[in-house]
């Protein structure tokens, strides 16, 4: 038969490349933010996230996705959920490179942003899987507040091994040659939001009752639970029950609930269904139910939310660094498309509009990473100081950058054409409708708003620590001045004005997270990139992508995509 035409102009598979390398602003936010030793690891993993293998398996994971198993096939109750292979080697992949808890296991200069740096490579890849990575690196200080739980689960925890069985019943032995109790590593999930109360945690019915060992009998639901396949959970719970008239009680504890218990016997864990989410794909997510689940208290009673608040504060960092590698995966992409295809006579990538375009994507990506690495050096520092920045610095990073992704995702999609919206052998359909997740995981955009606000209020030193990077950064750039200027006085305002704050607090959160982000790249990145990022988010705020003046230096800035 003969050939109806021959494929020209078409991009190649942006394979073989070293996703660390080639990310400049992450290379050069590593460097300078302390964690520079680790290159050579970050090296390695960056090649192994840009073979064409890895990225057949997140797509492969990302096309057969979990599959919930109630009952076995004699008709006891296992409450698997099933993965397809590609999933567990790209997990597998993470845990062994250390993209959960290597600044933990292993802490010195730079080791939280040496963890970032790996965490956001995985991510850019594969983002599903990062879910369990992200709770079990976060759920480490949340553990360390008991010495007895902490002895027992953190070294399973910082433990590189990786094996998704969860051991079997009745003291036999799994598929990987260890019964339950052996099992030297674990991954951890967290379950707090029910279905009257969402984030208000304090609405949450579930109940647990103290046995006399100490133990605790818990019994209710969680209408999200993600990775309802890990080894352990954090869960939130009352100790006694709501008061009649307002719904809400004082006495909402933390519990560690293991899937497998000490006597090698199934813990219930009932996983109602797995949700069908928008994106996210390859991770489960899963509504559960407790009925005399055995549970272990974690903190002072009644402190269930102080117990918790740090391993949300670190899983929303990792929501920061997840769409900032998000961004990372969006620009290559459109990149390497625009270099690789030609269109009127010229490679996409050298005709003006297409060259605007392709060097406002790494702005809005650069000030992403840059802000994210600031943020996680701040947990490699426990002074005063820099807890009190981290602590409101994290949210306002958190509502800003994970914002921004779904529209930058976008953007990045259209630079493909038809091929962007291709979910087949495409990524960028995939990266679409990841990005939204994570501006609503930990906090969607007026809990995180609000929690500035409360930040603000009850801990006055985080905004003069806040305030102090700011004050770093002026005196270089007259817009810049102009917008802190503007920033101090809303934060003033608030502070006169209390009840009236929240109406005012997301346009609060967002002059802050561009003074925050527009302060790091003064002090850190180069001045190319810097003055694109004021000029199209500070000077003119409503920007559009590919409207930067030509004045800038914009084949420079797409040079670096």
């Amino acid at each position: 038969m003969a050939a109806t035409h021959e494929v020209v102009n078409q991009a190649p598979l942006r394979a073989g490349v070293n996703e660390y390398t080639g990310h400049t602003a992450l290379v050069e936010a590593v460097q300078a933010f302390g964690g520079g030793w680790a290159s050579e690891a970050l090296t390695e993993a960056g090649a192994l996230v840009g073979t064409a293998d890895f990225q057949h398996d997140a797509e492969l994971a990302n096309t057969y996705t979990p599959v919930l198993r109630t009952h076995d096939r004699w008709g006891n109750r296992v409450d698997d959920v099933e993965f397809h292979p590609a999933y567990h080697r790209i997990i597998g992949d993470a845990l062994r490179h250390g993209a959960h808890t290597s600044c933990w296991a292993d802490p010195r200069v730079g080791a939280h942003v040496a963890r970032a740096a790996m965490f956001m490579q995985f991510s850019q890849i594969e983002p599903g899987h990062a879910c369990p990575v992200s709770m079990t690196h976060a759920v480490v200080p949340s553990l360390q507040i008991d010495p007895v739980l902490a002895a027992q689960w953190l070294p399973r925890v910082y433990s590189r091994e990786y094996s998704h069985d969860l051991g079997a019943a009745s003291g036999a032995s799994g598929p990987d040659g260890y019964s339950a109790g052996d099992k030297p590593s674990a991954t951890f999930g967290m379950a707090m939001t029910e279905k009257q109360g969402g984030s208000d945690v304090r609405a949450n019915t579930t109940r647990a009752i103290e046995q006399s060992d100490g133990s605790y009998l818990i019994t209710g639901h969680k209408w999200f639970c993600s990775a309802p396949q890990s080894d352990a959970f954090l869960v939130l719970a009352q100790t006694e029950p709501s008061a009649p008239r307002s719904g809400r009680s004082s006495n909402v504890t933390c519990f560690l609930v293991p899937r497998v218990l000490p006597d090698r016997s199934r813990n219930v864990f009932r996983i109602q269904r797995l949700k069908d989410k928008l994106g996210n794909k390859s991770n489960a997510s899963s509504e559960i139910e407790f009925d005399q689940t055995l549970g272990w208290r974690l903190g002072d009673e009644g402190a269930g939310v102080r117990t918790i608040i740090e391993m949300v504060n670190q899983t929303r960092l990792d929501c920061i660094l997840g769409s900032a590698a998000g961004m990372r995966q969006s620009v290559a992409e459109a990149a390497w498309h625009t270099r690789h295809r030609s269109a009127f006579g010229a490679t996409l990538i050298d005709q003006p509009a297409m060259t605007a375009v392709i060097a406002d994507l790494p702005v809005e990506a650069e000030a992403a990473t840059w802000t994210a690495m600031r943020l996680a050096a701040a947990y490699d520092d426990d002074t005063d100081e820099s807890v009190a920045f981290r602590r409101l610095a994290t949210a306002v990073g958190k509502y800003w950058v994970c914002k921004r992704g779904p529209g930058h995702a976008y953007e990045a999609l259209e630079c493909l054409g038809g091929n962007g919206y291709t979910e087949t052998g495409f990524p960028l359909a995939r990266r679409y409708r990841e990005q939204p997740v994570m501006a609503v995981w930990e906090g969607s955009g007026n809990v995180i708003a609000l929690d500035v606000l409360r930040a603000m209020m009850r801990d006055p030193a985080s905004v003069a620590a806040v305030d102090a990077e700011f004050e770093r950064a002026l005196g270089q750039y007259r817009a810049y001045d102009l917008h802190v200027e503007a920033t101090r006085k809303l934060i003033a305002a608030a502070a006169a004005d209390p009840g009236n704050a929240p109406a005012c607090a997301r346009k609060l959160t967002e002059s802050m997270a561009l003074a925050l982000a527009g302060a790091v790249l003064i002090e850190q990145a180069p001045d190319t990139v810097t003055e694109a990022f004021l000029a199209g988010r500070i000077v003119d705020p409503g920007h559009l992508y590919g409207t930067l003046e030509p004045t800038l230096d914009l084949a420079g800035i797409a040079a670096r995509a």
